[in-house]
C-alpha cells in the first residue's frame, strides 16, 4: 500500500523527524492562504495514493515566487490522474541527501544513504547497512559517499555529521519498530540553512501502520 506524502510526513515527524513546514491544501484558496503562512517562495506537490514518483507525472514546482505562479502551478497539478490535493510547503535550498529503507526478502531491512535530489540515479553515491545500524555503521556509510566532504563541511561550511547520523538511526529505529514498512524514501532529506530536514518523503507498507 502506497502512503501518501501528507501519511508519510506526519508520521515521520510523530516520530522525530524533522520535516518541513508543509499545509495540505485541495483548493486554490487554501494554498493562497497557505503561502502566506508559510511566506513565498513555496513550492507545491501533488499529493496521491495513485502516484508513487510525483515528478515523473510533471507533479512538482518549485521556486514559486508569488500568486500568479501559486495559481498557474495549482491549475497544472490539479488536471493530474489520480489529483486528491497538494502539499504546499517552504522552499528549502542546500544540499541534497538520500535516505532510505528497504525491506529485502533474504536480509531484512536495510537502510541507504546517499546523494540526493533529481540526479540520484545517475550519481550513483550511495551506501547501504543490514538493520539494526550502530552510530560507527551510520557514520562509516557517510565516509563512502562522494559528497562526505559536504557533509562534513568543507571550506569552513557547516558540520552535519551529526544531524545526519541521528536520523540515519531514526531510520533503522523504524525497521525495528514497524517490520512492516517495505519502502521508505527520504529525498531529499536537506542540508539547509534551517537544518537537516526531510523535504519529501514516500512510503510502502505491507500492512496498516
Amino acid at each position: 500500500m502506497i502512503v501518501t506524502e501528507k501519511e508519510a510526513e506526519a508520521f515521520l515527524e510523530t516520530h522525530g523527524f524533522p520535516v518541513s513546514r508543509r499545509f495540505f491544501c485541495s483548493t486554490l484558496n487554501a494554498c493562497e492562504k497557505a503561502a502566506r503562512r508559510l511566506r513565498y517562495p513555496v513550492a507545491m506537490k501533488v499529493s496521491s495514493s495513485m502516484i508513487l514518483h510525483k515528478s515523473d507525472v510533471g507533479g512538482v514546482v518549485l521556486d514559486i515566487t508569488g500568486p500568479t505562479g501559486l495559481k498557474r502551478a495549482f491549475q497544472k497539478i490539479r488536471n493530474i490522474k489520480g489529483f486528491e490535493g497538494v502539499m504546499v510547503q517552504e522552499y528549502l535550498m542546500g544540499e541534497s541527501l538520500l535516505l532510505g529503507l528497504k525491506k529485502d526478502a533474504t536480509f531484512g531491512h536495510a537502510v541507504a544513504v546517499g546523494s540526493g535530489g533529481i540526479y540520484t540515479e545517475v550519481l550513483k553515491d550511495v551506501s547501504f547497512r543490514v538493520c539494526p545500524l550502530t552510530a560507527r555503521d551510520a557514520e562509516e556509510m557517510m565516509e563512502e559517499l562522494k559528497i562526505y566532504p559536504v557533509i562534513k563541511g568543507m571550506r569552513g561550511g557547516r558540520d552535519w555529521r551529526k544531524n545526519v547520523r541521528d536520523i540515519v538511526l531514526k531510520v533503522s529505529k523504524l525497521a525495528e519498530t514497524y517490520p512492516m514498512i517495505h519502502e521508505l524514501d527520504i529525498n531529499p532529506l536537506m542540508l539547509s540553512e534551517k537544518g537537516a530536514i526531510v523535504v519529501d518523503a514516500r512510503m510502502v507498507v505491507e500492512s496498516t501502520l
